[in-house]
C-alpha cells in the first residue's frame, strides 16, 4: 500500500470518527473549500466545505440522529496528478445501536493540497 492510500484511509477513518463523535469542526479540514456531495436518497446536492459543516451540525443536534460510517474497498491514486478514487460500501446507524437502518455504495475524489489529503466530491447510492 503505497504512503498516498495509506494517507487518505486515515484521512477517512478521521472523517468516520468525527461522525461518530459528532464533532462537524473536524470535518471541516478534510473537505476542500469547492467540495460537493450527492446524498444517497435524494440525490440532494451540498457544494462547499461551509455548507457541508452546516449539514453536519444540524444532523448532529437530532436526538435520533444516524451515525454514518464509509468503509473504502479501494483507492486508486493517480501516477500523473495529485488525486485518487476512493470506492466502498456506506451505512448508517442511531447512533445508540449497531442495527444498520440505511446502506449503499459510493465514491469519493480525493486531491492533494498543501501536503493534505482532501475531499474534492463524494457521491453515495442507497441500496438497502
Amino acid at each position: 500500500m503505497s504512503a498516498a492510500e495509506l494517507a487518505i484511509r486515515a484521512r477517512r477513518a478521521a472523517f468516520n470518527r468525527a461522525i461518530a463523535e459528532g464533532d462537524a469542526a473536524a470535518i471541516g479540514p478534510i473537505l476542500a473549500t469547492g467540495c460537493a456531495m450527492v446524498t444517497g436518497s435524494d440525490s440532494a446536492l451540498i457544494a462547499g466545505r461551509l455548507a457541508q459543516v452546516k449539514v453536519w451540525r444540524r444532523e448532529f443536534a437530532h436526538a435520533e440522529r444516524l451515525v454514518y460510517v464509509r468503509m473504502p474497498e479501494s483507492v486508486t491514486v493517480s501516477p500523473v496528478e495529485p488525486v485518487a478514487m476512493e470506492h466502498g460500501h456506506w451505512q448508517g446507524t442511531k447512533a445508540d445501536s449497531d442495527a444498520p437502518l440505511a446502506s449503499g455504495v459510493y465514491a469519493a475524489k480525493w486531491r492533494q493540497v498543501a501536503g493534505e489529503w482532501v475531499i474534492e466530491a463524494e457521491i453515495f447510492t442507497t441500496l438497502a
